[in-house]
């Protein structure tokens, strides 16, 4: 039998290795912004064309390579961070295996300048699908810039793989936000196709945050400090009122490394419990300062993945940290024990009997004895449950006493009327939530606050299948502020939002101008509800069937009759006449269900 294991070409390893730090742009991005980290870097520029598909070029002014380093950096294990296996516990850098670039130079075109400090020329090398295709003495600036172009260009599976220019350029940014918030001493710059996305001055942890995530953050973020032996921690966390459906704006890091750790994100979310609604996640943004041989990020290729010594200790102490933050800026509610300043209670005196105060009980008192007609009533009633099930007697007298007692409490609790006619609908709200509607034969609930949704839902769904949204002017725009993120997700949806009403006067890359608003607001509009509105539609960006979808349902949300509301009879007639109009009148989104009903058969199973 002839041999069948074989060694791979050295490409064909290469671009199997890519597979695993290279997945897409954002891959790419990451790893460049890390090593001019690495260079001590000061200020950092990031350009890119069509979401990094055709270019992503980094400079930095770092300390430069020279002509070999410049050469031996694209080799696969090269690296200047470690010398031996003891020193992957001593990590105190971002790179360290010598994977990055040897994996983007062989699934895209490279070329590099870099010049040492106090050198007169620096070193260009140009590589394709890991060969040098040449290596010369050049002129540049002092530091590092490295282009990478036509990412894929020699595997077009992973090319064909990639989203939409939208979801590539978010996951950019993505990358972008979390190397700038753990390097808030390092100037920034971040350019897409010719426009520019960032610019972030170096600053304090707090203005970089704002820088980022907006201004409306700069009131809402509170403190965390907590130093110890095992762990520091710093950072802030964000008021109840952040607290979003998804966990985009939670940022843990690790010795200035941004990490995912479901375990510690517990230790922050639990400390948030009955602050917060079911649901939705906290915002935080939390650095912890560790010994580098207490913790293993070995463990994965991209370096986002962590393991600790005592990782319970570190929840604990994140958990104590983020509830002291809680508790001393008076986010947590707390309880008050000042006394009561209209009780005064004299202290016992030296040698003086404790007597105690006297209690007077009236014997003869009964709180249920009102009158003698109750009396007879309380009674009645109190018969008619003792006796046995079979025991139909005597339901007239039970009748009678309900209806006498019915009539002590407010009409709208009266289900139905005692003569109602074959084809009379009769309705009744109760617990300002379910209606409750009775016709011939059969009794229907309805959830309010869902059938309304169903109703509101297939409305804007017509509106942006087919255009022409209500619209209401607002009296005077409204400037809503926008930070990169939200911007991007405008641009992508902007179109149906203009299909189901809104109308924007102008805009800047800043700021929107709202003139016009779907009429379904009934004057109830703000910056915030379109902030939500934008970030319901961030899950369902790359498809356009299921972001109308999205933006219908988020505007159903914030529209409907909510739960609490009380409806008049007409109202609730309305209701009742639009919701059978609908194509699926019995499920809200999720499948929830709008309603139940009951016929006369299965009341009468009910009672036997």
């Amino acid at each position: 039998m002839s041999d069948i294991i074989k060694l791979l070409p050295e490409h064909v390893a290469n671009q199997i290795a890519a597979g695993e730090v290279v997945q897409r742009p954002a891959s790419v991005v990451k790893e460049l912004l890390e090593n001019a980290i690495d260079a001590e870097a000061t200020s950092i520029k990031l350009f890119v064309k069509d979401a990094g598909k055709t270019l992503i070029h980094v400079t930095d002014n770092g300390k430069g390579m020279s002509p070999q380093d410049a050469r031996l950096c694209f080799e696969r294990h090269a690296t200047s961070k470690i010398t031996s296996s003891e020193d992957l516990f001593r990590i105190h850098t971002k790179g360290f295996r010598g994977e990055a670039l040897s994996s983007i130079a062989s699934v895209a075109q490279v070329e590099l300048k870099t010049r040492l400090s106090g050198e007169e020329l620096g070193t260009h090398v140009s590589i394709e699908a890991s060969k040098v295709i040449n290596q010369s003495p050049t002129q540049c600036a002092e530091g590092t810039g490295f282009f990478v172009k036509n990412l894929f260009y020699n595997v077009p599976a992973r090319r064909y793989f990639l989203k939409s220019d939208t979801i590539e350029l978010r996951h950019m940014m993505d990358e972008f936000q979390r190397v700038a918030l753990a390097h808030p001493d390092v100037e920034f710059h971040f350019n897409h196709n010719g426009n520019e996305v960032y610019q972030l001055p170096a600053a304090a942890i707090r203005q970089r945050v704002v820088h980022i995530l907006g201004s409306k953050y700069n009131d809402k973020l509170v403190p965390v400090e907590e130093a110890t032996n095992i762990v520091t921690v710093n950072g802030f966390i964000g008021k109840p009122e952040t607290a979003k459906k998804t966990r985009g704006e939670q940022f843990l890091f690790i010795n200035q490394r941004f990490v995912k750790n479901t375990y510690l994100n517990h230790a922050v979310t639990t400390a948030f419990q009955s602050l917060i609604p079911t649901g939705t996640f906290p915002m935080y943004l939390l650095y912890l300062e560790i010994a580098p041989d207490q913790i293993d990020i070995n463990i994965h290729p991209t370096k986002t993945e962590i393991k600790f010594q005592d990782e319970r200790s570190v929840y604990a102490i994140i958990h104590a940290a983020v509830k002291r933050a809680l508790g001393k800026f008076n986010i947590v509610p707390s309880l008050d024990f000042d006394q009561e300043t209209s009780i005064h209670i004299e202290p016992l005196r030296r040698g003086s009997d404790l007597v105690p105060p006297e209690v007077r009980v009236n014997t003869a008192f009964n709180p249920f004895e009102q009158s003698a007609t109750d009396n007879s009533r309380s009674n009645a009633l109190r018969g008619w449950f003792d006796r046995k099930s079979t025991d139909v007697s005597g339901w007239q007298e039970l009748m009678s006493v309900a209806t006498a007692i019915d009539r002590k409490q407010s009409q709208a609790e009266v289900l139905f009327s005692e003569e109602q006619h074959d084809g009379e609908v009769t309705f009744m709200q109760h617990a300002r939530k379910f209606v409750i509607c009775s016709a011939k034969e059969r009794v229907l609930v309805l959830h309010q606050q869902r059938a309304h949704q169903r109703i509101l839902f297939e409305g804007f769904m017509n509106a942006l299948q087919n255009g022409g949204g209500a619209s209401q002017q607002l009296l005077f725009p409204d400037e809503t502020v926008l930070n990169p993120m939200q911007w991007l997700q405008f641009d992508t949806c902007r179109g149906e939002l203009e299909s189901l009403g809104f109308q924007f006067a102008g805009d800047q890359r800043e700021s929107i101008s709202v003139s016009a608003v779907p009429a379904e607001y009934h004057g109830n509009y703000s910056s915030d509800s379109f902030l939500e509105l934008l970030h319901d539609s961030e899950s369902a960006s790359e498809n356009q069937a299921e972001r109308k979808e999205t933006l219908a349902w988020s505007m159903a949300k914030s529209n409907c009759i909510k739960a609490g509301q009380l409806l008049t009879q007409p109202e609730m007639e309305t209701l009742f006449q639009q919701l059978m109009r609908c194509s699926d009148p019995y499920s809200a989104r999720n499948q929830q269900p709008t309603m139940f009903q009951l016929d006369l058969q299965q009341l009468e199973t009910f009672f036997q």
